[in-house]
Parts: structure tokens; C-alpha cells; sequence
């Protein structure tokens, strides 16, 4: 009921509202473009904060800004109202004897929370201390025909937050802060990378044959072309062809989309930093890694300590290390090192833990399944995972001490893994071996469709020099720096099921 009853008031209002704009229409008014802003509300708040009453007074600063009109407060003849911008807020002060008293009554008090004005006055104190505008010259910009949420609770609902994201900023300056955040997440990450002689890069979204990761493409069609076509699920294969082209150093920021599970840590559109250093190995990127990560939080920050949940990070130590087997040893008490080498007892622990695998599984293959489903979500701390299955691993080099392996490794933080790296397979026979086999894998497992990328097998024939390469979520990452448990909360506008409304 309670529902209905808001529904029909912000129906009402909306009406009312629209009823304005028509009215505002017939006297004239245009949706104004010609008023210029000469400041915002965070300049003027750093530079005259601190500033006492008498000395704001003689300065006589003239300041002209704009925004949304918030919490106004009519007393008769004066008001007081809160103007939003880009950067915060400030308070304005209006009153029939600084505007005329006919614009004052029958325009200003017209309008309504929400309403984009623009505002020139001069700058003053109130007897409270609060910095504020008094206002000389008002007029709006343009009209909210929509009521806003409360500002005093912001937008409640989590769902509309995601679907009415406009409305989320306005209400939740917390959600501001958390989206200028991951920009600058971006920016430090790009600055990092150009300060150690990467190029930026860019490779195709659109794609013959989606390669580089395990996952369901999103699958479209070329009219043109007359061919089926995918978005890609990871740049890997062209980037790595750019290494054989002569980049030495290069990185791609990009979209990555994967046509899978949504939830609080997956959305099928995601965005990811993805790097290629050649005459390096996974070791020198397990380096690199943690040096970016603190780079971005002490640019963030000014330090290397930071809160996530109930845990506290510190970027400044060292990052633990683990292969699979030890992790997996760490936290399985009754499992031991002879176990993770014989299939029939992985089989038979993997069903002890209501794992589902398959009777065609290798041993390693059944290993990484209880490390994923088990293991993973316990890794607080940040830690390296080492020297993964091949099986798992199709683009990574093999251990020269133990052929069952490779050079890889993930990051994880809070139990989320952030970054996956590995010192590249460069042995064509070997790369091409490892595509066949996932394919004839997969005709057997009756699964998703692994495709054989001949032109990648073409360009390891001209030769790819050793090279590492890393890719970290950034949308992981950015959750983990601002403190939020959902994906959903920094995406701007995250994948949801179609609104019924």
C-alpha cells in the first residue's frame, strides 16, 4: 500500500511539475545555453574556507557556478537552498531585495528541488560560519520534471541504484566518490605502465574466433561479411602476436565479455588490464605485480594500508606465495602430497567434497577443481598461487622441472582472484598440441566449443621471444581499493535482467 501511495505521489508531482515546464514554455523560456560557470563548489571551498566573516567581506569575490537545485528552505521574503555540482556542494542565499521581487515570487519559488539553475553572486559567511553565495543573478537551466529520492536517505533501493544510476550519484555522494575513485585507479595503473615503457595498445572487440581464455563467447553475425562473429573474451592472441611483431613492452584497458553467471563478483562485461613484457619470466611478473598494486594505493592513498570488509591489507610487505599443492595441504589437513598425484584418490576426495567432475578428468584437471571450490575463498591475504596443472594452463609454458606444470600463477585477495600471469608458451609444436587437445577434450566432455586459431599458430612460427605476460580484473581490483563486496556497486551500469516496468 505504502508503494501504491508513492507511486501516486510521485505520479502527482511529476504532473504538477510538467504542468511548470508548459507554463515556462509560453513565457518564453528556451533551455537556456549561454551561461558560463567561472568556478564550482570544491574551488571555492579550498580556496575560502578558512577565511573569517570581515575578511570574505572586504575580498567581495564574485563567483558564478551552476547545478542542481537541493534542500531549499523558503522564509518569506529569503531562502537558503543547496546547490549540487560535479565536485559538492555549496549553500546559496536568495532573497527579494538581492533579486528582483517579481522574479524572486513568481519564478524562483516556482521551481522546484532538483531544477539545474545558475547562480552568479558574491561569496560571504553566515553568522554559523557556513561559506555561502549570496545570490545577485538566478535563472534555471533547465527543469527536473521528476521528483527526487530523499536526500536525507539517499536511494535505498539497491536495485534502482543499478538501474537508475543517474539517480545514484545524485543521492549517494558515496557512489560519486567510488566511481572518481576507479578513475583514478585507471589513470595511476596507465601511469604506472608508461613510467616503465609500456605502450598502450588497442586489439580487435570483435572477433573471427574467440581465443585467449576458457569461456562462452557472446556470439553476433556480419551482415556485410556474410560470417559469424563473437566478442572477444580476452586480447591474448593479438596481443602476443604485437610481441612477434617487435613490441617489447605493451598493454591493452579494455572490455573483455563472457557470456556466463552474473552475481557479486561476475558480470558478463568487464574491463581488464592486460600486459605483455618480453625477455621476461612469470617470477619478474609476480615483481611487477605487486609493485603496481602498491603504486596505485599509495597514489590513492598516501600509503599502502587499507581496509576491505573486516580485513586490513597491507601492500607494503611482501605477498605470500604458494604453489596449488601447498595451498591446497594448508588447508586440507587429511589430504596429503601422494594423494594430489593419484587420480583414482582425487576422484574419490573431490566426491567426498560433492565436487562434480567428470570420469575423463586428469589428476590435474580434478586438482584445480578443489582449489577453485575450496581453497580459493580462504585466501585473504594477498597471495601467489604457483605452478598450475597444464591442463588448465593452455597458453602457459611448461616447468622445466616438472613437465605436469606450468609457469603461472593468480593472484588472490580476500578471497577474490585479481590478476593471472604466466611465462608464455613459445614452442609452436607445443602451443598447437595443447589447442588440439583442448578440442578433442571437449568433443568428448560434449561442451562449449574450443576454436583452433590457425593465424595465432602462423605468427609463433615467425618466433615469440620469451615473454611473460599478466592480466589483472580491474573491476575486482577497484571493489577490493574502495571497500564494496558487489561488482555491481563499481560498474556504472552492471548487466541486469530486462526491467518489467
Amino acid at each position: 500500500m505504502l508503494e501504491n501511495k508513492n507511486s501516486n505521489f510521485s505520479n502527482h508531482e511529476s504532473f504538477i511539475r510538467k504542468q511548470k515546464l508548459i507554463q515556462m514554455k509560453r513565457e518564453g523560456f528556451i533551455f537556456p545555453n549561454n551561461f558560463y560557470k567561472n568556478t564550482n563548489s570544491k574551488e571555492i571551498h579550498k580556496k575560502y574556507d578558512n577565511n573569517n566573516i570581515n575578511h570574505l567581506k572586504d575580498l567581495q569575490v564574485k563567483v558564478s557556478l551552476a547545478g542542481r537545485m537541493l534542500q531549499r528552505r523558503i522564509m518569506g521574503k529569503a531562502s537558503f537552498f543547496t546547490l549540487q555540482d560535479m565536485y559538492g556542494k555549496i549553500q546559496v542565499y536568495v532573497s527579494e531585495n538581492t533579486i528582483p521581487p517579481q522574479h524572486y515570487n513568481e519564478n524562483f519559488k516556482t521551481w522546484d528541488i532538483g531544477d539545474i539553475l545558475g547562480v552568479t553572486g558574491i561569496l560571504f559567511k553566515t553568522k554559523t560560519e557556513e561559506l555561502s553565495v549570496y545570490c545577485t543573478e538566478i535563472q534555471i537551466l533547465n527543469k527536473s520534471l521528476k521528483p527526487f529520492p530523499d536526500k536525507f536517505h539517499g536511494l535505498s533501493n539497491i536495485e534502482m541504484r543499478y538501474r537508475k544510476r543517474y539517480l545514484d550519484l545524485i543521492s549517494n555522494h558515496q557512489s560519486y566518490k567510488i566511481f572518481q575513485n576507479r578513475s583514478k585507479i585507471i589513470m595511476y595503473i596507465r601511469e604506472y605502465m608508461h613510467e616503465n615503457d609500456f605502450l598502450e595498445v588497442e586489439t580487435p572487440m570483435l572477433q573471427n574466433i574467440p581465443g585467449g581464455a576458457k569461456a562462452r563467447p557472446f556470439a553476433t553475425y556480419h551482415n556485410e561479411m556474410n560470417t559469424k562473429m563473437y566478442l572477444r573474451i580476452a586480447p591474448e592472441l593479438y596481443l602476443k602476436q604485437l610481441i612477434v611483431g617487435g613490441f617489447e613492452r605493451i598493454f591493452e584497458i579494455n572490455r573483455n565479455f563472457r557470456n556466463e553467471g552474473v552475481s557479486s563478483r561476475h558480470n558478463p562485461e568487464f574491463t581488464m588490464m592486460e600486459m605483455y613484457m618480453a625477455y621476461s619470466n612469470y617470477k619478474n611478473m609476480m615483481i611487477f605485480t605487486e609493485n603496481i598494486i602498491r603504486y596505485i594505493t599509495r597514489s590513492l592513498f598516501n600509503q599502502t594500508k587499507i581496509k576491505f570488509s573486516k580485513y586490513t591489507f597491507d601492500f607494503s610487505k611482501p605477498f605470500e606465495k604458494l604453489t596449488m599443492n601447498d595451498a591446497i595441504l594448508k588447508f586440507h589437513s587429511n589430504i596429503k602430497l601422494t594423494d594430489l598425484k593419484n587420480k583414482n584418490t582425487m576422484q574419490e576426495i573431490a566426491k567426498s567434497m560433492n565436487i562434480q567432475i567428470e570420469d575423463n578428468w586428469t589428476t590435474g584437471k580434478i586438482k584445480n577443481e578443489i582449489f577453485e571450490k575450496t581453497v580459493e575463498k580462504t585466501l585473504i591475504q594477498p597471495t601467489f598461487i604457483t605452478e598450475y596443472p597444464i591442463e588448465v594452463s593452455p597458453l602457459s609454458r611448461r616447468n622445466d622441472l616438472d613437465k605436469n606444470i606450468t609457469d603461472r600463477f593468480e593472484l588472490f585477495i580476500a578471497g577474490y582472484e585479481i590478476g593471472n600471469g604466466f611465462s608464455e608458451l613459445n614452442d609452436v609444436e607445443d602451443q598447437k598440441m595443447r589447442f588440439l587437445q583442448q578440442i578433442q577434450n571437449e568433443k568428448i566432455e560434449d561442451h562449449e566449443k574450443t576454436f583452433y586459431d590457425k593465424d595465432y599458430i602462423e605468427a609463433l612460427k615467425y618466433g615469440l621471444p620469451p615473454t611473460s605476460g599478466l592480466g589483472i580484473g580491474i573491476d575486482r581490483l577497484v571493489m577490493i581499493l574502495t571497500n564494496q563486496i558487489s561488482i555491481r556497486d563499481v560498474i556504472l551500469f552492471p548487466t541486469l535482467r530486462s526491467s518489467k516496468a
